[in-house]
């Protein structure tokens, strides 16, 4: 065929933009992605040539060879793996396969300080696209094992590539072509790649070679590293080994490497990152733990090995149970695989309980971020609800730093009964709710709950220890049982007139009757004139927005009314319906409605009819601006 140009997807040139910007200082990860990538494709092919041997018959010996032209200024990195096609190259190497990453580009790029460097670029394994930091031009000559038809890939990474046949393509994997940019000539010294080879890829477990033929060297120890006693690896080589199986730039937070013997034998090398992948809330996401069976790679993608609610897990397992040809379906119901995971689980979760007992502080910052997929756990998974609930960290309404059920339940007030809860859209939104005010006054501590899946575990959880997870949206407040360190008997005069509010509250129920299922006089409020809350058996407010917003029927709760008895406002339309109205029954009656559509507000919801929201206050401001 013809030379065929192409366009870059918007996400990856604007990613080229940002990795040129960014890994300046750090150039050489360019080599480490290249070799991670190669290193890759050779695990693919020794998969596929369990049940197609032909693929690698002509080539067995797996490697990775790096070549330097000094009179051409290029420098190769090639690869006897899997190789690529021209969908592959297109799919590979021009777009990024993740719903979302538009989105985190734009997060990356308002993360620029003030040198221009984007702080979040450990979330985003640059992979290939590091190329571009130290070249100008980078061709890829690649050819699938199995076929014919070998195919160049050419680009110079300002939006555009083309792909066209190959008939130089190796007659099995890839070969990346480097074209160095003015100034980077120090990537033509073999000293110089020779030490970035054995500083960040001497993990790799297949020989990587300086030079081709018989003079080539051979750079690293080519050992898988999970394999290798831990007393015998550094610091540095688990760290680039996390950077080579994770694709990541950050530094892990935690890692687990052991191996398990006796019925099931396995060896786990596993870490949790420091900073969020970008893709952890992402439908088409994979999971980041590989599966190998005796040293042979099996899969990168499955969700039979970890938990969902783990999946910001990176690393390894490697079996020596499982047979090599191991089918995707035979995974989904293997009991090895099973007994893999609980163990998984288990030695997870100890580890990240030992973390949050002596490092507390530390464990913070892992639960900013990810406790919100942790909690998913107290949903999905019944039989850790227990460890996951000790594990689990909450803002409040009290505090400023993180707290646990142990502790929330340790601090409460005498009298107090349950544990209260508020979710909604997000921390800053909450602490303003006006649901909180009553809880406030009386220093009772409100947990902050902003994730979406807090909507979902709260009901399925239930308790803690004995008491009731309540929200304090929904239902009553029970204020009344709680006791205070001020003692003292409220004024009568603080209770209001209590004749004139039930007759408010009579003439409230009949005004707002086709619109709400109650009204009532509550301590919730100190502050606000009004709030509306779901009754005992009704779905949580915030939830019932949840689920409206993604298409989801959740029938029309009519919710509860709640008025402060001592706000002035109250008070005055108090007085004015226990006067008789006195003529004002239609001023009454649009309060009514502006007291709710109030509510609805203080919700983020709209009120339902805009237009006579509009009118009703227009009117009642000019007659008190008149009077």
């Amino acid at each position: 065929m013809s030379k065929e140009t192409l366009n870059f997807q918007a996400e990856v040139s604007r990613l080229l933009d940002i990795v040129a910007n960014s890994l300046y200082s750090n150039k050489e990860v360019f080599l480490r992605e290249l070799i991670s990538n190669a290193s890759d494709a050779c695990d693919k092919l020794r998969y596929a040539a369990i049940t197609q041997p032909d693929l690698a018959a002509e080539d067995p010996d797996y490697r990775v060879n790096i070549v330097v032209e000094k009179d051409n200024r290029t420098v190769l990195v090639e690869d006897n793996g899997i190789g690529m096609n021209r969908d592959d190259l297109v799919e590979n190497l021009g777009t990024i396969a993740r719903s979302g990453t538009l989105k985190f580009m734009q997060q990356m790029e308002q993360a620029r300080d003030a040198q221009g460097q984007v702080n979040l670029i450990g979330q985003f394994g640059v992979g290939f696209y590091a190329a571009f930091v130290v070249a100008d031009k980078v061709e890829v000559e690649t050819r699938r094992a199995g076929e014919e038809q070998g195919w160049r890939w050419t680009s110079d990474g300002r939006g555009e590539f083309t792909i066209e046949d190959c008939a130089d393509a190796p007659a099995r994997g890839t070969r990346v072509r480097l074209h160095l940019k003015e100034g980077e000539d120090e990537f033509l010294e073999d000293l110089r790649l020779r030490r970035i080879v054995q500083t960040y890829s001497d993990h790799i477990a297949i020989p990587i070679y300086l030079g081709q033929g018989e003079e080539a060297e051979q750079l690293n120890t080519a050992s898988a590293l999970w394999t290798r006693p831990k007393s015998e690896i550094t610091d540095q080589q688990y760290k680039e080994f996390y950077h080579h199986v994770a694709h990541a730039m950050d530094d892990p937070w935690l890692r687990l490497h052991f191996k398990a013997e006796g019925k099931v034998e396995y060896t786990c090398l596993l870490y949790v990152p420091s900073q969020k992948p970008y893709d952890l809330f992402h439908p088409d996401r994979k999971h980041g733990v590989k599966l190998y069976v005796r040293r042979v790679f099996i899969t990168d993608d499955c969700e039979e090995l970890v938990p969902a609610y783990m999946r910001f897990l990176r690393g390894v397992v490697d079996s020596e149970d499982l047979p090599l040809n191991i089918s995707r379906e035979l995974l989904q119901h293997n009991p090895l695989v099973t007994k893999i995971r609980q163990t998984l689980t288990n030695r997870v979760l100890n580890e990240l309980k030992k973390k949050a007992e002596k490092e507390p502080e530390d464990y913070a910052k892992f639960w900013d971020s990810f406790g919100a997929v942790l909690k998913e756990g107290l949903y999905e998974d019944p039989e850790q609800r227990d460890t996951l609930l000790e594990l689990a960290r909450f803002r409040s309404s009290e505090r400023d730093d993180v707290v646990s059920l142990k502790d929330y339940v340790a601090s409460m007030k005498e009298g107090q009964e349950s544990i209260y809860v508020i979710t909604g859209e997000n921390e800053d939104a909450l602490r303003k709710s006006p649901q909180l005010e009553g809880f406030r006054a009386k220093g009772i501590e409100v947990l902050l709950l902003s994730d979406p899946i807090d909507d979902f575990w709260v009901p399925a959880v239930g308790e803690y220890e004995g008491k009731a997870i309540k929200s304090v949206t929904r239902g009553a407040a029970e204020l009344d049982k709680v006791k205070t360190d001020d003692q003292s008997e409220e004024k009568a005069e603080d209770k209001g007139d209590e004749t004139a509010i039930g007759t408010l509250v009579a003439f409230l129920k009949t005004a707002l009757e086709d619109d709400v299922k109650d009204v009532r006089s509550t301590q919730r409020l100190t502050d606000s004139a009004c709030c509306l809350v779901a009754d005992d058996g009704d779905m949580d407010i915030h939830l019932s927005r949840l689920l409206r917003q993604h298409g989801q029927s959740v029938g029309d709760a009519k919710r509860i009314l709640e008025i402060n008895p001592k706000h002035p406002l109250i008070t005055r339309l108090a007085e004015c319906a226990k006067g008789g109205l006195n003529g004002a029954q239609g001023d009454l009656k649009d309060a009514a409605f502006l007291l709710l559509d109030q509510a609805r507000i203080i919700e983020g919801e709209t009120p339902q009819d805009p237009a006579a929201f509009a009118r009703r206050l227009s009117q009642l401001v000019a007659k008190g601006l008149a009077a």
